[in-house]
């Protein structure tokens, strides 16, 4: 598995990711939730670690903006709140399980491999339609709506769009977006990605009150509501 832990407690953070990696995981740190945040929209993960108290944003906000921007990433909260109103309200604000401080090591391996199996299963079902914030696609239809509208794609610019949407509140590189949507293993040197990202953006977002495909700086692309960097 390939975890992000969001942990401000550097003792504690160190812990989880020696006993991660002693199991054959990989886990990327991060000490404030701002910067979870951002691992999180530039990274793709297995399972996340998320801690509830934390500087610069807390983990319930960090949770909130995950699953408003269409990440799904199942979320373990770790936290010394353990009343059950606060883990009523950690599991509605988004989070797949609530593991309260202190904690056996051993559990939380096996509460994140439970989720880790959980989602491969339901990815090897057949996975019909794809929503991104008021954005839908109809696999079966090859059919694409915001709100209440219908959007008319070409194929390649329905076969971009099926990408990030699968991919929805992270980055995507231009080198993926060749590969995965071009089936080009290097970089023909054009403005392909440049125009149809641009056509896309026209169709998806001219006439709507908020966008949802940006452009991330010296990175790639992302799709899902607008967020601070």
């Amino acid at each position: 598995m390939n975890v992000l832990l969001v942990e401000d407690d550097k003792r504690v953070g160190d812990f989880i990711v020696t006993e991660l990696t002693a199991v054959g995981h990989s886990c990327v740190h991060e000490l404030d939730g701002a910067a979870g945040l951002r691992a999180a929209q530039n990274t793709t993960f297995d399972v996340m670690v998320i801690d509830r108290m934390m500087p610069r944003m807390d983990g319930l906000a960090l949770i909130n903006a995950l699953r408003e921007a269409g990440n799904n990433t199942p979320v373990v909260i770790l936290s010394a709140l353990g009343e059950v109103d606060d883990r009523v309200q950690g599991l509605h604000c988004g989070a797949d399980d609530y593991l309260v401080k202190p904690f056996a090591m051993a559990e939380l391996l096996a509460r994140l491999d439970v989720l880790h199996r959980r989602v491969s299963a339901a990815v090897g079902e057949a996975q019909t339609t794809l929503v991104v914030a008021d954005l839908s696609m109809d696999l079966l239809r090859q059919h694409v709506q915001r709100q209440t509208t219908t959007v008319t794609l070409q194929p390649r610019e329905y076969k971009l769009l099926e990408y990030l949407m699968r991919h929805a509140g992270q980055v995507v590189t231009r080198a993926m977006l060749l590969e995965h949507v071009w089936g080009y293993h290097f970089d023909p040197q054009t403005n392909v990605i440049d125009v149809h990202v641009s056509r896309l953006r026209q169709k998806i977002d001219k006439d709507f009150d908020h966008a949802l495909l940006s452009t991330v700086r010296g990175k790639g692309y992302r799709l899902g509501p607008q967020l601070d960097d």
